[in-house]
Parts: C-alpha cells; sequence; structure tokens
C-alpha cells in the first residue's frame, strides 16, 4: 500500500493502472471537497447563494473547461475510423459524442431545478446519486447483452453496489411525510425524467466509447471530454439565451428559477467576479468525473461506483471543513457517519474488484502495470492471489 500510494502521489502513472485510478479518485475528492466548502462559504458568509451562485459557479465552471480543452489541444479528437457528414470529414465517434455533450446540457440545468421544484432536498439527493449506481449497472447488462461488453461484472462489484445503495438510503429513515408529494407534480415529474433519460444515454455512450475499441485503437478520453464539453457549452449558451428573451421579469414570478436565473444576470450581484471563479474547482472536478466513468478496461458498474463513492466520502468531509470553518454550522449528522460505515463496506469490496480486474487486465495486456506495482497475479488464471 505505501508502495502505492508513493507511485500515485509522485510519478506519472500508466494508463488504465491501479495507479491512475488512484490518482483521478484523489483529484476529484479534493476538487469536489473544495466545490462544496465554497458553496456554504458563499451563502453564509458572503450572501451570495441560491441560484445566483449556480448560475456564476457555473459560467467559471464552463469557463476553465473549455479554455482548458483549447488551449491544450484536445478538441484534436484522435480516431482511427473517420466518414464523410454532411459534406465534412468527421470521426465517427462524433455521431455520438456531440449527443452526450447534449445529454450533459440537459443535465447541468435539471440537477439545479431538482433543487428548486416542490420536492424534498434529501429526497432528491438521495434519487440522483442513487439513479447513476443503478444506471452503471443496468447499463453494463444491456451491454454484455448487445455483446458490447465482453468483460464480467465481478460479484464483489454487485456487493459494493448493494452497500454504495445503502448508504444512499440510509436517508430515507428521516424522510418526512410529504416529501414524495413530487410524484403527483407533472413539472418535477418532467424535469426528474429528463435528468435520469439524459444521464443514461450519456452513460451508455460513455462505455460504448469505450468498450467498442477495437485492438491497437486509439482510447483519447481527453478529446472525448474536449467534444463533448464543446457541444453541451454550445447546447446551454443556445438555451440559456432562448430562456433569457423568453422571460419578462415584470410579470414572472420571483420564486421561481426562471425570474432568478434573468434576474441575476440582469442585476449583476457585486461578487460575480468571485463567483465565476468558484466555478474553477467545480469545472477541473468535471475532467476527473469524466475520466472515472470512462476509465479504462472498468466495467460502469465499477467506475460509476467509484464516481459516486468519491463524491459521497467528499460530501461528508465537506460537511466537517464547513463545520470547523464556518461558525453556526452542523456537523456531519448521525445517518451521515452510518452511511460512510457503508461507504467503506462498499470500497472493500471496490478494492478486491479491482484487484481482479487489474490482473486480468494485465494478462490480455490491454494495461501496464507499474513497476513498483505491490499486486501478485496468478500467472495461470491472472486473477490476484
Amino acid at each position: 500500500m505505501i508502495k502505492t500510494l508513493k507511485t500515485v502521489f509522485t510519478k506519472k502513472t500508466h494508463e488504465g493502472t491501479t495507479e491512475r485510478l488512484l490518482q483521478y479518485s484523489f483529484s476529484y475528492f479534493a476538487l469536489y471537497v473544495v466545490t462544496g466548502y465554497l458553496a456554504k462559504y458563499f451563502a453564509k458568509t458572503l450572501g451570495m447563494g441560491g441560484n445566483t451562485y449556480t448560475v456564476y459557479n457555473t459560467i467559471g465552471g464552463m469557463l476553465i473547461c473549455n479554455l482548458v480543452v483549447l488551449a491544450w489541444g484536445w478538441y484534436k479528437f484522435q480516431s482511427s475510423e473517420r466518414i464523410n457528414f454532411l459534406g465534412m470529414n468527421i470521426p465517427r465517434e462524433f455521431l455520438y459524442i456531440i449527443p452526450s455533450g447534449v445529454c450533459t446540457a440537459v443535465i447541468i440545468p435539471t440537477t439545479t431545478l431538482m433543487y428548486v421544484l416542490p420536492i424534498s432536498v434529501m429526497v432528491a439527493m438521495i434519487i440522483m446519486r442513487a439513479s447513476v449506481i443503478i444506471i452503471s449497472r443496468i447499463i453494463d447488462t444491456i451491454q454484455i447483452k448487445q455483446g458490447v461488453l465482453k468483460k464480467t461484472v465481478y460479484w464483489e462489484e454487485n456487493v459494493a453496489v448493494v452497500f454504495a445503495l445503502v448508504a444512499v438510503s440510509i436517508k430515507f429513515i428521516y424522510v418526512k411525510p410529504g416529501d414524495f408529494d413530487f410524484l403527483g407534480n407533472a413539472a418535477a415529474m418532467t424535469i426528474l425524467a429528463a435528468y435520469l433519460t439524459a444521464y443514461s444515454i450519456r452513460i451508455y455512450i460513455f462505455n460504448y466509447y469505450k468498450n467498442t475499441r477495437k485492438p491497437g485503437a486509439i482510447y483519447d478520453t481527453k478529446g472525448f471530454f474536449a467534444v463533448e464539453q464543446i457541444a453541451s457549452s454550445l447546447a446551454l449558451i443556445t438555451a440559456g439565451a432562448i430562456f433569457f428573451y423568453s422571460i419578462d421579469l415584470a410579470a414572472a414570478d420571483p420564486k421561481t428559477f426562471a425570474f432568478q436565473f434573468k434576474d441575476s444576470l440582469v442585476n449583476t450581484p457585486a461578487l460575480w467576479k468571485e463567483g465565476i471563479l468558484s466555478g474553477l474547482p467545480f469545472g477541473a472536478a468535471a475532467f476527473f468525473s469524466v475520466f472515472l466513468f470512462m476509465f479504462k478496461g472498468r466495467t460502469a458498474t465499477f467506475a460509476g461506483l467509484v464516481n459516486r463513492v468519491t463524491s459521497l466520502v467528499a460530501g461528508t468531509v465537506a460537511t466537517l471543513v464547513v463545520w470547523w470553518l464556518i461558525a453556526g454550522q452542523k456537523p456531519p449528522a448521525m445517518e451521515d457517519w452510518f452511511g460512510l460505515a457503508a461507504i467503506f463496506v462498499a470500497i472493500y469490496f471496490m478494492g478486491k474488484a479491482e484487484q481482479k480486474r487489474a490482473c486480468e487486465l494485465a494478462k490480455t495486456h490491454e494495461v501496464e502495470l507499474e513497476k513498483d506495482t505491490e499486486l501478485v497475479c496468478d500467472p495461470a488464471n491472472g486473477a490476484a492471489k
């Protein structure tokens, strides 16, 4: 373990290794903690919260993502297969990467709307977190039946799914009467359906791209992220412009997201620059979120678990940091600690699954193990000893 962590924190690692997976996870974790803290700091200390903060935080996140992919040339997507489309010679993968970006553009606003509609925030969080875990497992089942995914979902991964869902769902014990009233609200159900549909399509596309790479084919996750991010940003800007010009502040209800969205842009807050800067860690986290979902050689079940479990642990840590640094804030509740315990059980089984998968990938030469790896594999069957 010590050698592994030394490699993780001090060396450049190979694509698809456990050490690279840990590097992405630790980076996502740290950025998620900062993102969680800043949201509370702006709301409780600086007085800039709610949808006003969300708007400028999102602008900052979009800016950093697009600046990186343009400045570093990630948009030059590398493909082993090109096609003619409307007179243009483009990578074949664009046919589904661009729709994935449109799905991302749907996920971003629907996530915000899930919190401002007549729905318990706690229930909204449970639905969003659990849905990604469940969707990822369903996608593996579908792609195995389609012959797209040739790998087996290990039993350890399935057990980890169960404990991760337990961790997420513990808060259901504290649901109050009326928290599920949104089930009868047409607007809330429409937004929830859009969120789940977009996420399902996006995760399917991630794994379709990953699982259809032929031996020796280019696996360009940075390029995938770049094209998806540009498509997402263009879709969001277009939708935002239409939304902006269709809202009449004099007639709109000040309590609605529509009013608050336009009002935050028309009546610019004093901290608008700081709000945009707060989106930098939020945008940076998006890189590692996508890289984890698309991590080479792993099933959707495992990748989705790593993504959500990392964010869940980071959420608890962010709550602790807020409690320590901002006066008057509450520490994590008892159910949060019980949930964290369940998460660590899930992590244990995920670790067992990762050992088996790393040996399997090494045996088939899909990844190159690090020189200082502590993993010991059985040459006969590729399993971890």
